[in-house]
């Protein structure tokens, strides 16, 4: 299978791509790459500069604040969109559970893309209300 085909193909089986058009999808396969990272390793590093929007397409990785695990991250999950929305370093450390693989989107070429797929980024405003949800009720 051709490596932009099977990217195309990995995005559509993400719900977060799931509203997209196959020449879409296409489109976006053009944007993002692929990164894998070692068991133990640090992707994202707590108070520091955050380099991408980061999509796991295989793996777990742990979110850790303060050195304390908060949740799981696994298949379709997303990080370091906050860093990137913002601009202000990552408030969380994200470490690889064990062999991941990402679809990352440098930080810069976010905005643009998000933009100019708005499907997209509505799914990631629901996963993100989600998410602010979900922290609101562990406090409770």
């Amino acid at each position: 299978m051709e490596p932009q085909r099977s990217l195309v193909q990995m995005l559509g089986s993400l719900a977060l791509f799931s509203d997209l058009t196959h020449p879409e999808l296409e489109a976006a396969a053009h944007t993002f790459s692929e990164e894998w990272f070692a068991k133990d390793q640090r992707i994202l590093r707590q108070g520091f500069t955050g380099s991408g929007f980061y999509i796991i397409v295989d793996g777990e990785a742990m979110v850790r604040i303060d050195g304390r695990d908060v949740t799981r991250l696994g298949r379709g999950d997303f990080f370091g969109e906050i860093s990137i929305l913002l601009g202000e370093p990552p408030t969380a450390d994200v470490v690889a559970l064990d062999p991941l693989q990402c679809l990352v989107l440098a930080g810069p070429a976010t905005q643009t893309f998000l933009e100019s797929n708005p499907k997209v980024m509505y799914r990631l405003l629901q996963a993100e209300a989600m998410r602010l949800k979900n922290t609101l009720r562990w406090q409770n």
